[in-house]
């Protein structure tokens, strides 16, 4: 069976080709690489995922870290990226399959060491990325199945970041930046309630969407403005302590982003507050004012 000779052999299930145009391609298959010389042919039906190696200084730690990483894990990682590939309905590319073998294989090291890695639940993540969160649950579950052992239920949250790099196509991390100043909003507003909001509800999810759209409206300049100060100021004075926390919020703001919220906008924080503090009851959830 006809192929391109072999480049190198990185181990048993992985190997290098030169393709037509010279660039080194990646071929990874069980076995596709046992007993194989540099001049032999490949037999394309033992190919099971094939990536363009990029060149720079990163191509090397790619290579060793194919290299070293056993093939199941190399395995389960590709099936469940081919899968959110899927769900999504858009190609991950070669970084994203690559930085989840690497965060996999570091978990399962930490895990066999008896060492978890903390991270937060993150629960505004599946309000405002509901198809990443979705997509990187899935991989979580299709990645555990075929390596027969259980994952912490925090991978979701990392996985999901990982989707986010991969995905997002704003600048500089924008999504990402974005996503920290939602948290940090939602945290101030639990501050001042003194409470954990409940996550599950729909107070809770229209309250996060709100906030985002506030700061991308924010970004783009387009923020909600009125003529009209008398609801403002209505508010103002009927909801003391909800405004107490607005502002709190608008100061954030300031300091994170220079500009000014609007008191239209600022009326809508109230709004949203009182309806987040008409759902808990009194002494419900006590939780300490953290920085």
């Amino acid at each position: 069976m006809g192929g391109v000779a072999v480049h190198k052999v990185l181990n048993n299930n992985v190997v290098i080709q030169i393709d037509e145009s010279g660039r080194e391609r990646v071929l990874m298959g069980r076995g596709i690489g046992f007993g194989l010389k540099p001049t032999d042919a490949i037999d394309p039906a033992r190919v099971e995922k094939t990536f363009i190696l990029d060149a720079g200084d990163g191509a090397e730690n790619e290579l060793r870290l194919l290299a070293e990483v056993p093939y199941p894990v190399l395995e389960a990682v590709s099936r469940a990226v081919d899968g959110a590939e899927r769900t999504l309905g858009r190609a991950l590319g070669r970084g994203f399959t690559i930085a989840v073998i690497d965060h996999i294989q570091f978990v399962l090291e930490r895990l066999d060491q008896g060492v978890r890695i903390p991270a937060a639940s993150m629960p505004e993540l599946r309000v405002l990325h509901p198809q990443e969160f979705a997509a990187a649950a899935e991989m979580a579950a299709s990645i555990a199945t075929a390596l027969e052992r259980p994952l912490p239920p925090e991978e979701s949250v990392f996985l999901t970041m990982h989707l986010l790099n991969a995905t997002r196509d704003e600048p500089n991390g924008t999504a990402a930046l974005l996503f920290r100043r939602v948290q940090h909003v939602v945290i101030t507003v639990e501050n001042g309630l003194g409470v954990h909001l409940d996550t599950e509800s729909l107070d809770y999810a229209r309250f996060v969407l709100h906030v985002q759209f506030l700061l991308q409206r924010l970004v783009s300049r387009t923020m909600l403005r009125s003529h009209d100060t008398s609801f403002f100021e209505f508010a103002k004075h009927s909801y003391p302590a909800s405004f107490e926390i607005a502002t709190e919020v608008k100061d954030y703001v300031r300091a994170a982003t220079e500009s000014e919220l609007t008191d239209e906008e600022v009326l809508y924080l109230i709004v949203h507050i009182e309806r987040l503090k008409s759902q808990i009851g009194p002494g419900e959830n006590l939780r300490p004012v953290v920085s």
